[in-house]
């Protein structure tokens, strides 16, 4: 077991850690959530003896880490999958620190099999993914079969296999009486696989508490009733009954009604004396991530803006109106469209149309001279006939070409090579070999 009593640590005038006690108990997955810098990972270096506390105590098993006999055999962590010299091969690194606690050889390919680098243990860690250094913390961490295991983010990296695989691995560590204490970011996931929750926030402990009463006790619970959409009047109906019963009534876009304050029995009962239909009754509760996001949101220290694009944002000329907003942008699942310059096409390389915002692109290209856009990858676009038009009125007069005057009838006659018909323009699409 891991016990935590008014431990405090001080940075300077930074303090990081601040009057913390709890406890983490054999069998059973301890989560251990916070935002960043909440003080979770010096919390975890204190556990290890990696930091001093500036007051209180944490023990393992009733002593301090660095009085614990071959504290390897007993305790085993995943603080940083990178702490590994990237010139040794996986079974290199495991061997080395089998042979500084008096683990057997044999035990490092039974822990690289558990994790799956069987097949690369004699490759150098350097070239490790992400995903493959987290195995080898964690087949680090397995080494001495401890009683007590930490790890911190230990699925980052990982697959859907390798985070399924991780999940199992907890849960089957701690039916076995371990003591398990895992430190995510992923709620969902822990959501999953931690029985307990510890949360703190700026160092100081929020809650200490199972994950069901973590998210009772941290959202409000609700009941989706749902009438026949071709009878509106009765959830007119049923909603003043509700209201009448003391229960809270929301209504929702797809035409549901969202109750809190009524048991759903109740629900039940009140919409059978009004003779009122349900096509829908249920129950449903907020999650892990709700729940948790609306106990930490006053102590999260690093918060993001709005892009307020300074400098990049172009005046409008003179009466021209500002763009529409596009229907549907900043919903799940939207995507911008095409730019105008595409013409509304992926890919699209043709003229683009008139800018629908009523302003010039900013983005555009310039157009190449006489009209024409340039080719996709900057070569002019080749010429096209064009019909005579009537020039604007005070426009100056754009003048043709004069024309290669006639040979007089008593000049020179030209050489017979000058004389030959003009041969058509070589394909400059083939070799110039073969034009």
């Amino acid at each position: 077991m891991i016990e935590a009593v008014g431990l405090t640590k001080r940075y300077g005038d930074k303090t990081a850690v601040y009057n913390l006690s709890f406890q983490v108990r054999p069998g059973a997955v301890t989560g251990f959530l916070g935002p960043n810098g909440s003080g979770k990972s010096t919390t975890m270096r204190m556990i290890l003896g990696l930091d001093n506390p500036t007051s209180g105590q944490v023990t393992i098993g009733g002593f301090p880490y660095r009085k614990l006999p071959n504290a390897p055999r007993q305790v085993g962590a995943l603080l940083d999958a990178k702490a590994v010299h990237g010139g040794r091969s996986a079974r290199s690194h495991l061997l080395s620190l089998a042979q500084l606690s008096g683990i057997p050889a044999r035990r490092v390919d039974e822990v690289l099999g558990v994790v799956g680098l069987q097949d690369v243990a004699r490759k150098r860690s350097k070239g490790f993914s992400l995903g493959m250094g987290q195995r080898l913390g964690i087949a680090a961490a397995l080494l001495g079969d401890p009683q007590v295991l930490l790890f911190d983010e230990p699925v980052n990296g990982l697959d859907p296999e390798g985070i399924l695989w991780v999940r199992n691995l907890m849960k089957a560590l701690a039916a076995e009486g371990r003591t398990v204490f895992v430190s995510s970011h992923l709620m969902s996931e822990m959501a999953l696989t931690a029985d307990q929750l510890i949360v703190i926030g700026r160092g100081q402990l929020l809650s200490d508490m199972s994950v069901r009463d973590f998210i009772s006790a941290n959202s409000a619970d609700f009941a989706r009733v749902r009438t026949p959409d071709t009878e509106p009047q009765l959830r007119e109906k049923l909603t003043s009954a509700l209201t009448e019963a003391g229960g809270h009534v929301l209504p929702e876009q797809d035409g549901g009604l969202r109750v809190t304050g009524l048991a759903l029995p109740r629900i039940s009962d009140i919409a059978h004396d009004t003779d009122v239909r349900l096509w829908e009754l249920s129950p449903h509760q907020a999650s892990l991530e709700e729940a948790y996001m609306r106990m930490t949101q006053g102590a999260v220290d690093y918060r993001s803006t709005i892009d307020q694009k300074a400098g990049l944002m172009q005046q409008l000329p003179p009466g021209a109106q500002p763009p529409m907003p596009v229907p549907g942008q900043g919903q799940p699942g939207w995507y911008a469209p095409p730019s105008p310059a595409q013409g509304g096409q992926p890919f699209a390389m043709g003229q683009p149309p008139a800018n629908p915002y009523g302003t010039p692109n900013p983005y555009a290209a310039p157009a190449a001279p006489g009209g024409t856009m340039p080719g996709p990858y900057g070569a002019p676009a080749p010429a096209t006939p064009q019909t005579p038009t009537q020039q604007p009125q005070g426009a100056p007069a754009v003048q043709a070409p004069a024309a290669a005057p006639a040979p007089a009838a008593d000049a020179t006659p030209a050489p017979a090579a000058a004389a030959q018909p003009a041969s058509p323009a070589a394909d400059l699409t083939k070799p110039e070999d073969a034009r």
